[in-house]
């Protein structure tokens, strides 16, 4: 149960302003949000399965102490990914088949690659499970797609971007730090490497959010 709410969590974090979130948005403005959140249903239960075989593939080939210490640090990524944040670029009108086919194919190949394939991998070997993380991460997607659905389309409204990425990007960090604290030796926790690592953390966060809000700018 740990393994699936956990799932859960982190993918609902994860997909926050993700550009497959987006994808369902715009997918919702031209078809019926039913067939929209079957077509993410289908591609994300296909996607993800690969995903979790991976994560648990991992732990045969890798000592367990080491995935967690990449697991943790993907989540320090995913966090800084997350305030990155991500765009479109055309990928609702990529494919044009029936609606469900197209929307599934479409979320098929988003998703490759995407922080949420990548954080159901880190997630399947970080708790040595298939099943669990397998249908946590789906429930996740939909979850958080269906969330970007409602408030985007259904009310009219936006997301408020802004606040949901940065509070996603605090939990992932929060978690990977914590993470790294547990497994990490405790003979290099020492007060210098740990200032210093968050001071760089707190370098690579600024630059990025800075390096955004011009992309932003120029954009307007």
């Amino acid at each position: 149960m740990t393994a699936y709410l956990a799932s859960v969590l982190f993918v609902v974090l994860a997909e926050m302003g993700d550009k497959t979130q987006l994808l369902a948005m715009a997918f919702a403005s031209r078809y019926r949000w039913q067939t929209v959140m079957w077509g993410v249903f289908a591609a994300t239960l296909l996607n993800h399965f690969f995903a979790v075989l991976a994560g648990n593939w991992l732990t045969h080939l890798i000592p367990i102490h080491y995935i967690q210490i990449a697991a943790s640090v993907s989540f320090i990524i995913f966090g800084l990914w997350t305030i990155k944040g991500d765009s479109l670029n055309n990928e609702d009108k990529r494919f044009n088949f029936s609606p469900f086919w197209t929307v599934s194919i479409a979320f098929f190949f988003a998703e490759m690659g995407d922080k949420t394939q990548l954080a159901t991998v880190a997630l399947a070997a970080k708790y040595m499970s298939i099943i669990p993380v397998w249908l946590g991460t789906t429930t996740g997607m939909l979850i958080a797609d269906a969330i970007g659905i409602i408030i985007g389309i259904v009310l009219g409204k936006k997301i408020p971007e802004r606040f949901v990425k940065w509070f996603a990007a605090i939990i992932f960090i929060l978690f990977g730090l914590l993470g790294l604290y547990g497994s990490l030796p405790k003979e290099i926790l020492n007060i210098p490497v740990i200032a210093g690592s968050l001071l760089l953390l707190l370098l690579l966060i600024y630059f990025i959010a800075r390096l955004n809000r011009i992309k932003v700018e120029t954009e307007k």
